[in-house]
């Protein structure tokens, strides 16, 4: 009996793991699974989850809205992974959970009323380190949704050296697998957003490219609007077709350190101890924690531009990690620092333990170097390099850091 064969690669039936049979030849698996990565490649295939499939999209946004965690459950997966900051937790618990009650709101409901939930997108300010990042991250985790990080730092004005603002929603979109429905209902976390700060409140005669310039193409971006995006990068590639994307249903969540605007806030704390009777009712004031009295108006001293301002409503505050804060991230959240170098000698049959002492004298370290709790990974990582590179080649089954052996391989 003849064996069928593949028209295409000549492979028979016994070599392939499934053949299509039609009225006049076969193809296989991996010959329809390479034909399918041509025709996407190509661009030939309808963009999923384009606008002309509205009703399944509505589908969708009804589903996910009942499975959407309270804000309750959602500070409750941020703090297996985040230690402290309950006050940033909270505005962003609240936040996320609003973002997508609204998304599932139905263009009927809002013609009944006449009321149309606006979006309120997220700033957060704090010193590095504190787990601005880690919070996007775990709640973009938690709703399975796609999710970026974006550097502010590498964008310019368009038309000059560097990266267009669209190119955040190119990330997104590659995230999503160029699924454009799943992509405008992601999250955007916009990182050092305070290096687009405005240079300097005076006019000048050059162009502010990287800061305010760059504040005016997110206007449009944090609001609410279609943008043709290059899914590849925009300079690069000038010939390719764009994707239309629709901003107004992704989340942006904007970072920054915002190094200084501690003494915005004192300057402006400090006005009320001017005038007659200012000694009277005067509110005390914890100056060993400013940020927690950060106002809108402090951004807009610091350099943001007040129409970015009001794009992101949200202001929330993270503080500057502690001893005790930072002994706890040590050890105590599902990914901490010190499970993970344990899971990693435990791959090579080694049982890695710490000592307490030892414990204390990485936090001890961090709090010198002022690097939050990055600084914990990088005081971690010189003390176990040695280890790191010896044990695999040797047979040892037991690793024990004590105070001692800390200081030696730290130094």
């Amino acid at each position: 009996m003849k064996k069928k064969r593949c028209n295409f690669c000549g492979r028979t039936d016994n070599e392939v793991r499934l053949l299509i049979n039609g009225l006049d030849g076969n193809i296989c698996d991996d010959c329809v699974r390479q034909a399918y990565d041509i025709l996407k490649s190509s661009g030939m295939l309808p963009q999923q989850g384009s606008h002309g499939n509205k009703h399944s999209t509505d589908n969708a946004a009804h589903k996910q809205q009942r499975d959407i965690p309270k804000p309750k459950e959602i500070k409750q997966h941020l703090d297996q992974y985040v230690i402290g900051q309950d006050d940033a937790k909270r505005y962003l618990s609240v936040a996320v959970y609003n973002h997508y009650k609204r998304l599932a709101q139905k263009d009927t409901d809002t013609e009944a009323d006449g009321v149309e939930i606006e979006k309120s997108n997220i700033i957060m300010v704090g010193p590095t380190g504190t787990g601005k990042t880690l919070m996007a991250r775990t709640i973009a985790q938690l709703l399975d949704v796609p999710f970026t990080i974006v550097d502010a730092t590498v964008f310019t004005e368009a038309g000059y050296v560097g990266e267009d603002v669209e190119s955040i929603l190119s990330r997104l979109l590659q995230v999503a697998d160029y699924n454009v429905a799943d992509a405008e209902r992601g999250i955007v976390f916009i990182d050092e957003i305070d290096k687009i700060a405005r240079k300097a409140d005076n006019p000048s005669i050059t162009r502010d490219v990287s800061g305010e310039g760059v504040q005016q193409g997110l206007l449009k971006l944090l609001e609410g609007t279609n943008v043709n995006v290059p899914p590849q990068g925009g300079r690069k590639h000038p010939d390719q077709e764009y994707i239309k994307v629709n901003t107004r249903d992704i989340l942006f969540i904007c970072g920054g350190a915002f190094d200084g605007i501690e003494n915005k806030i004192s300057q402006r704390l400090n006005k009320r101890l001017l005038g007659f009777n200012s000694l009277q009712d005067l509110p005390q004031f914890d100056k060993n924690n400013l940020m927690q009295y950060i106002l809108p108006q402090d951004l807009k001293a610091f350099g943001l531009i007040p129409e970015i301002i009001g794009r992101l409503p949200i202001l929330t505050y993270l503080n500057q990690l502690d001893r005790a804060a930072l002994r706890r991230i040590l050890v105590e959240p599902k990914n901490s620092i010190i499970r993970q170098y344990t899971k990693l000698f435990a791959m090579d049959g080694v049982k890695l333990t710490f000592d307490e002492q030892a414990l204390d004298f990485i936090v001890d370290k961090a709090v010198e170097y002022k690097l939050g709790a990055r600084g914990l990974r990088s005081i971690v990582e010189t003390m176990m390099m040695q280890a790191m590179f010896e044990t695999p080649s040797k047979k040892i089954k037991t690793l024990r850091v004590t105070l001692t052996y800390a200081k030696e391989h730290f130094s």
